[in-house]
């Protein structure tokens, strides 16, 4: 097999669990976790009720504090300024109840975001009086920089916060959120990047990007176990949280470094081994040589996008360039029921794809881990000459 085929470093299936009769191109909506990563999330969940005491007692603080610091490191943040939370929708919680918002405050966003982010935000405008404006980002005629004015074009003096996607969720697209990151510090105001689907797909750098809060999950592409991801907060933007839940752990001799982490870490009992895990993930990456795999996996990706185009005649969203997206992307479709043509692939074909309508045009959302390989994408479009026919509409 030649050096350069991405198939070469792709189809490592053995190290994960994945089911061998479902061919899996969805690792967007909840990941997958190696083998070895989750034999070692058991272990801890063992661990803790073999001694539940003395695991919640005596040494979950200084094991939670030990993962986080092996997090910092792979995300380019110092330790005090990380705190562990549940999945990304929690972190953007307990940013959006914690700003004082007031009627006829501005909090800006896009039309490319995540479902339960708009909700919060909805929901949180209601409440307080303020106004959810959403920039319509351009797309294929667009640019990234076209991006950046679309959004900064809907800015206005009421305008509070900024509420961006770093990878988008639905298109699967990377904004240019550094650009908005600093034009929104010069001008005051708050910047919230939902970093769900980031880590694992782009190389991170809390402190250099800057943003006031940034929300990132693990247990998508960073392949650690369900139920574990992080918050940012800048160091002087901390005081302004709050927890939703008030637990008991905060402590009046509590350190002053650790304060941030302990308020929003502590909730009571529940299973952390998630968290814990976390190194382990970041080690699997490192030993199984993930960089390179990642640059396998998007350059299959831009071939597979490319092989849609030629058999379907569709126009691809974006140029097929690392600049606009990583290890997921929207496969162009010809004219179909998409709801109709997902459950085809699932319930004919055992293939594991979303299948969505953007702005009147059918696509499928294509994730490419390393467990996945040409042959994979050979049994997509198998299923997709059959499926079609039988998913067409008139246009």
């Amino acid at each position: 097999m030649p050096a350069n085929d991405p198939n070469a470093l792709l189809g490592r299936r053995d190290l994960f669990l994945l089911r061998p009769d479902v061919t899996f191109l969805n690792h967007g909506s909840f990941g997958a976790c190696p083998r070895q990563v989750f034999e070692t999330y058991q272990r801890w969940q063992l661990d803790l009720e073999r001694e539940p005491v003395d695991f919640y007692g005596r040494r979950l603080l200084d094991e939670l504090d030990a993962a986080r610091a092996e997090l910092a490191k792979a995300v380019g943040s110092d330790v005090q300024d990380l705190a562990l939370v549940t999945n990304a929708t929690m972190g953007v919680n307990i940013v959006a109840q914690s700003l004082e918002l007031e009627p006829g405050d501005e909090v800006l966003t896009t039309d490319l975001e995540y479902g339960a982010v708009d909700n919060t935000w909805d929901t949180l405008c209601e409440q307080r009086g303020a106004r959810i404006v959403r920039a319509e980002v351009p797309l294929w005629e667009g640019s990234q920089e076209a991006m950046v004015e679309a959004v900064w074009d809907r800015v206005t003096p009421r305008t509070r916060v900024l509420s961006l996607s770093h990878i988008t969720s639905g298109t699967a697209l990377i904004l240019p959120v550094e650009a908005l990151i600093a034009r929104s510090r010069r001008a005051g105001i708050i910047t919230l990047i939902d970093g769900a689907h980031a880590p694992g797909q782009l190389t991170l750098d809390m402190e250099a990007l800057g943003a006031d809060y940034y929300v990132g999950n693990c247990h998508k592409w960073l392949m650690a176990p369900k139920g574990s991801a992080f918050l940012y907060a800048r160091r002087e933007m901390q005081d302004r949280l709050r927890p939703l839940l008030t637990s008991h752990r905060l402590q009046d001799d509590t350190p002053s470094d650790l304060r941030f982490c302990r308020t929003h870490e502590c909730r009571g009992t529940r299973d952390m081994a998630a968290f814990l895990t976390i190194p382990e993930a970041l080690a699997f990456g490192r030993e199984q040589n993930w960089d390179a795999v990642r640059r396998a996996c998007h350059a299959l990706l831009v071939e597979t996008i490319q092989r849609a185009v030629d058999a379907f005649g569709s126009r691809p969203l974006v140029p097929p360039s690392r600049e606009w997206f990583a290890q997921m992307a929207l496969v162009p479709l010809p004219p179909c029921d998409a709801g109709r043509l997902s459950r085809e692939m699932w319930e004919r074909h055992r293939v594991e794809v979303p299948v969505l309508g953007y702005r009147g045009r059918p696509y499928l959302r294509l994730s490419i881990q390393g467990y996945n390989s040409r042959e994979d994408v050979d049994r997509l479009f198998e299923a997709l000459a059959v499926a079609l026919p039988r998913c067409r509409v008139a246009v």
